[in-house]
């Protein structure tokens, strides 16, 4: 569900800011609840009573098999997209104006419509600001992601304002809702005929579904949409020192392991609305236990090195560090003088983002929860060649080969990466 804004060539009797934050709050709504949907863990068969069993007898069932477990990182793959150029006879006087909201993974699916909609209006594009869950939370584009990368790489593909020009005020924006992943058809039919009226236009991307599969068919817009969503987002400076200096940290405690590590995507508050951690048994979401028990039986040891995405630690948790002592936080191996800029923040942007990227670079990757995160994350992984992402499964019988629960974006190369690279 989501709250349509109707937007015609009159005057809006209310005040359009009043518009854009209701559209804005229910959209997070809407994409909180699709981060949990089952659409993207593979069908695979549980039974998690018969693994309890098998911990509670001393793990006599654990396979100590370690074959596969930390498979060689692959080589990344080069951009397959081609680069439009913009005439500049064509370039539209309007703007498209749009803010990044709810984390990374929504960032980067935010950013590739963006684009794609102001390249097909030949609109200039005003650099986005970054909003969090709470009213009055917000950042600078800056303050997160690097400026100079963005516009370059967009260069000759839309043009890009660094900030909202004067003349633009909410008065003067129509407020236009864009699905992800939106087509050339949908643009022509519900945003075009806006822009042309009113000149300038806000987007309000929502999440119908939650879908990184490859098309059936390419579409103009593909290239466009690839170069967004893999080719402009880089953490600024300081963020990026922040995530090597943890993923270094977890290298250098995983010794034993010739310096690899394993992250999980194990955000409490969110298994919390599930009941994941308190009930068990779910596709879409796994519980700190069920992680420990699917970890140990495809045959990870007790040495191995696991970062969690949670970012302080919780009594929840222990049940993983039972199986897994070596399980760190963030907050345990950051360093103390970012600690107060990274986690003491009123805002967890920069706790998501930091998450978002180690997960990307770690060795394997285990998605406890199900939804866009996994989904994004699953993106950038394929694209830089590490292709060990484990969707876990509660696993009858006494053996289980970590082959058997390779991602299907990744076994079915069916990942909309695909597409975008060779």
């Amino acid at each position: 569900m989501y709250i349509g804004v109707t937007i015609g060539s009159e005057e809006m009797a209310v005040d359009p800011r009043q518009v854009l934050a209701g559209v804005l709050t229910v959209t997070m709504f809407v994409m909180l609840g699709n981060m949990i949907k089952r659409d993207h863990f593979d069908s695979v068969q549980t039974a998690v009573h018969e693994t309890t069993k098998a911990s509670e007898r001393g793990h006599s069932s654990v396979t100590k098999q370690a074959e596969g477990l930390w498979k060689d990182e692959g080589l990344a793959l080069k951009p397959c997209w081609d680069k439009p150029v913009l005439e500049e006879a064509d370039e539209s006087q309007g703007y498209v104006t749009f803010s990044l909201i709810n984390g990374p993974e929504y960032h980067v699916s935010q950013i590739s419509d963006a684009v794609v909609v102001a390249r097909y209006l030949r609109a200039s594009l005003v650099l986005p600001d970054i909003r969090g869950s709470k009213p009055g939370d917000k950042r600078n584009f800056e303050d997160v992601y690097d400026v100079e990368k963005f516009i370059t790489s967009l260069d000759g593909v839309v043009k890009v304002v660094k900030s909202q020009p004067a003349k633009l005020s909410a008065r003067n924006l129509a407020v236009v809702k864009v699905p992800n992943r939106v087509t050339e058809e949908y643009i022509a039919e519900n945003i075009e005929p806006v822009f042309r009226s009113k000149g300038n236009i806000r987007l309000a991307t929502y999440f119908p579904s939650v879908n990184m599969k490859k098309k059936k068919e390419k579409s103009k817009t593909d290239s466009i949409g690839c170069l967004a969503m893999f080719g402009t987002l880089e953490p600024q400076t300081e963020v990026r020192e922040v995530v090597d200096s943890l993923v270094n940290r977890l290298r250098t405690l995983s010794r034993k392991s010739n310096g690899q590590f394993v992250a999980v995507d194990l955000r409490l508050d969110i298994l919390d609305k599930k009941g994941c951690h308190k009930n068990g048994g779910s596709k879409s979401c796994y519980g700190p236990k069920e992680i420990a028990l699917f970890l140990r039986k495809i045959g990870f040891d007790k040495d191995t090195i696991v970062y969690v995405t949670e970012s302080r630690w919780d009594s929840n948790l222990d049940n993983l560090k039972d199986f897994f002592p070596k399980t760190y936080t963030k907050e345990s191996i950051m360093p103390m003088d970012k600690k107060d800029k990274f986690l003491g923040s009123e805002t967890s942007e920069f706790e998501k983002v930091i998450d978002f990227y180690i997960s990307s670079e770690s060795d394997v990757f285990v998605p406890a929860i199900s939804g866009l995160f996994y989904a994004n994350v699953a993106g950038k992984r394929i694209a830089s060649g590490k292709t060990q992402i484990l969707v876990p499964a509660s696993i009858p019988g006494s053996s289980a080969s970590s082959g058997d629960f390779i991602s299907h974006y990744v076994s079915k190369k069916n990942h909309f990466a695909y597409s975008c690279f060779c």
